[in-house]
């Protein structure tokens, strides 16, 4: 008997330390976890939403991943280890992270629990989410508003400027015309 594939789509973040080797380490927590990572989208920059200041800015991007013979509950449980490997203790807690992880869809799973909520309930209003998951997956469709995610980032009133991170936007270079090239890319 073949167990049913899952698609889910997990958020990534981090604001403290080596931001993208905390994203690099978390996207291998959960292939070590058993997941099947079959998309990633770029890496983004924001700033920090709910989150006390005086912390660098957040890079976020989003997972796709195929998976079989789990529960919801199971994977934000393999999801929390993760992060706790990483150096987060307080999940609740609004403070700068080394990595949050949140599973934002389960397939078409909608679930409300004291400790589990499907789809994520503040997707909808997050462009550091909602972006990452346009370019992976526009034409998924929000199991509860029946709109699939490239909708959802043209209604957002989130209007933060949420832009594309590279490396190379981190170095400075004495050649201008080195600067204006690295833009461009």
């Amino acid at each position: 008997m073949e167990t049913e594939s899952i698609t889910a789509y997990v958020s990534l973040g981090s604001n403290l330390g080596d931001r993208a080797g905390n994203l690099l380490l978390a996207v291998r927590g959960l292939m070590e976890a058993s997941f099947v990572v079959n998309k990633l989208s770029a890496i983004y920059e924001t700033e920090p939403v709910g989150v006390e200041d005086g912390h660098q800015k957040f890079l976020n991007m989003v997972a796709e991943i195929h998976l079989s013979g789990i529960t919801p509950s199971q994977m934000m449980a393999r999801m929390l280890r993760i992060e706790y490997l990483l150096g987060r203790k307080d999940k609740f807690l609004k403070k700068p992270r080394t990595v949050d992880l949140d599973l934002l869809l389960f397939g078409e799973t909608v679930i409300e629990t004291e400790f589990l909520t499907i789809p994520h309930p503040r997707m909808i209003d997050r462009r550091f989410v909602l972006q990452p998951l346009a370019e992976i997956a526009p034409h998924v469709v929000h199991p509860v508003l029946r709109k699939d995610i490239a909708q959802l980032l043209g209604e957002t009133g989130d209007f933060a400027v949420v832009k594309r991170w590279t490396p190379n936007n981190e170095k400075m270079f004495e050649n201008e015309e080195m600067k204006i090239y690295l833009k461009t890319i």
